[in-house]
């Protein structure tokens, strides 16, 4: 039979009760301790963790007012507020149940009991304990997580490059303002990291977070998920739901790829921001939000004004302050310390012990030119530590699928697949075929020695 009930304590100091208790509850239990001695309570919630207490309601000292059961209970709540405590009562007094509830008591049985019903009262309290057992673990990651989070930065490697300092002296000024702030950037700089950074030094770092991909969202979709729609709107629509504006106000949205949005649509959008209101699909009630707006874009969004594919006042709105993100080829100082960090990353999740990059290699990452920025570094480490035979990374260890002067692609070639083996397969026959099938000139072309170059195609059957 399944022990469904954990770990149980049963509290009466009637020895016939314990010992009927126990022999119907150890074969639903993991396990069942009885106590007669209400004193011993606290000693015994300090030594073991219980899924389920049972607890007398009345002792011997008073048999008939609950007032000691109420004393317990009290004492047990202080001790782990997320206990479940069912009272045992002899008399069925329905206010004084009522009391025990209102003090805490997750339910109570009455004396004599009926043994489904007690088992069926118990499965119930057993169900509940699971659950706010699970909201601890869930609220504890929450606080460790912010904890992890909380210093300045912390997702951020670098700062040894002048452009990203001046990034950080921006985030530090501007993060406790109200101010709506613009990211710009490449695809890869870390929009969103910077996002975060702003809602987590600003004053609203305790309330939520909302990220919305503007890229992501179809047309008609658009005011279903950000500013809701009332049940019955349109097919799908089977429930009330608030849009994104509404669930996070109090706290940060970000808009991400917010130039990719067409003109009707930034026409909603600036709207909702001028009237700092929403109103869901199939409602004509008007719901204010407070939110502290954070956009990011990697297109042109000057340019698209110029060319008025961009509203000019929606950009108003949006760019209180702007931040421009660097990309990687303009903070090259940055690439030893985000290699450092990489490094370590993957080597823990792929149990690789890489003690660095040698000089030749750093200096062949340094050349780059980055075209998928910091992303495509943190990509490209991850492939060398799966892919090396070295401790220390060599630069044969590395080759740009990108070009080695950050061309369009590698001789004009398309790659179809991101799997790591099939491109380094791919690439080296590609060079072989380029180089007639000279090994000197394939593995200079590679950036590998004739002895790397020969382990590979033997590897791949070349």
């Amino acid at each position: 039979m399944s022990k469904t009930l954990g770990s149980i304590l049963i509290v009466d100091d009637d020895a016939d009760v314990l010992h009927a208790l126990r022999l119907l509850l150890k074969k639903h239990a993991a396990r069942v301790h009885t106590e007669k001695n209400p004193e011993r309570i606290p000693s015994l919630l300090r030594n073991e963790d219980y899924d389920l207490i049972l607890l007398d309601m009345n002792f011997k000292q008073d048999v008939t007012s609950g007032r000691e059961g109420f004393h317990w209970l009290g004492q047990i709540l202080e001790y782990d507020p997320s206990a479940v405590v069912v009272m045992i009562t002899a008399y069925g007094d329905v206010d004084t149940a009522v009391r025990a509830i209102k003090e805490g008591a997750t339910d109570f049985v009455v004396k004599p009991w009926e043994n489904e019903r007690l088992l069926a009262t118990l499965s119930s309290a057993s169900r509940l304990r699971e659950s706010r057992k699970e909201l601890s673990r869930l609220r504890n990651r929450g606080k460790q997580l912010a904890r992890d989070l909380d210093g300045p930065y912390q997702e951020f490697v670098g700062g040894a490059a002048p452009t990203m300092q001046r990034v950080f002296e921006t985030i530090d000024k501007v993060a406790r303002t109200e101010a709506n702030v613009l990211i710009l950037g490449e695809n890869g700089t870390g929009k969103e990291l910077v996002a975060r950074a702003l809602h987590r030094a600003s004053q609203r770092a305790e309330e939520v977070f909302v990220t919305v991909d503007m890229a992501a969202i179809a047309e008609s979709l658009f005011e279903s998920e950000l500013f809701g729609h009332k049940k019955g709107a349109f097919t799908d629509a089977r429930e009330d739901r608030a849009g994104r504006f509404e669930v996070a106000s109090g706290g940060s949205l970000f808009l991400d790829e917010i130039g990719n949005l067409s003109a009707p649509l930034q026409a909603k959008l600036l709207t909702a921001l001028q009237r700092r209101e929403v109103i869901r699909v199939g409602s004509n009630k008007a719901i204010p939000f407070d939110v502290r707006l954070i956009c990011a874009t990697n297109m042109p969004i000057y340019e698209m004004v110029r060319s008025k594919t961009f509203r000019q006042d929606l950009l108003y709105r949006i760019n209180t302050v702007e931040i421009r993100l660097p990309p990687l080829r303009e903070r090259v100082a940055d690439i030893p310390l985000l290699v450092d960090f990489f490094l370590e990353q993957y080597g823990q999740k792929y149990g690789r012990e890489i003690r660095g990059c040698s000089p030749g290699a750093l200096a062949k990452l340094e050349k780059y030119r980055w075209p998928g920025n910091v992303r495509e570094l943190q990509h490209m480490i991850e492939r060398a530590i799966i892919m090396t035979e070295s401790s220390v990374l060599q630069p044969e260890d590395f080759f740009f699928t990108g070009g080695h002067d950050g061309d369009e692609g590698y001789d004009g070639f398309v790659f179809d697949t991101y799997d790591l083996a099939a491109v380094e397969k791919t690439v080296i026959r590609r060079a072989m075929e380029k180089a007639g099938g000279n090994i000197s000139q394939a593995a200079e072309e590679l950036g590998l020695t004739r002895a790397s170059l020969y382990r590979r195609l033997e590897k791949y059957g070349l």
